[in-house]
């Protein structure tokens, strides 16, 4: 997947607690999820999903994203966020054009952004066709 970009907010919001990425002990994390949007995030201006225009619910995408399940860890110091990948499949038609995958804080009350990824250029899918977002061994890493 491309490179992670984090919101201006996201620092910000981790200071005011607004995220809690580790949970208690490792567990009961808050619940993020991933969106799918065709136009440019502002990282400076977007705090809240309110903030973005996502794709519409259709033809096997859902307005709202898909859950990453994601498990936030601390080890010497290092915090590192994992999830598991997210696939779509366009079904009875079309989905999108879509060039950013979205990143958001579901738990929180105001759906606070978090960061996105960037394609290199729009994408519909086919009816049939499968849309993977690959998390590789970590979605974003705090020292």
């Amino acid at each position: 997947m491309a490179t992670f970009v984090k919101y201006n907010c996201f620092a910000g919001d981790m200071a005011g607690k607004v995220h809690d990425l580790l949970g208690t002990a490792g567990a009961g994390a808050d619940t993020c999820k991933v969106i799918l949007s065709n136009t440019a995030p502002n990282v400076s201006t977007h705090t809240v999903r309110a903030d973005v225009t996502e794709l519409s619910t259709a033809n096997g995408y859902t307005s709202g994203g898909a859950s990453i399940a994601n498990v936030g860890t601390n080890s010497a110091g290092t915090f590192t966020m994992t999830g598991t990948d997210v696939v779509w499949t366009a079904s009875g038609g079309s989905v999108g054009p879509f060039q950013y995958v979205i990143l958001y804080n579901d738990t929180s009350t105001s759906d606070s952004l978090i960061g996105y990824w960037a394609r290199d250029a729009a994408l519909t899918l086919a009816d049939g066709d499968t849309f993977t977002t690959d998390f590789g061994a970590s979605i974003l890493t705090h020292v």
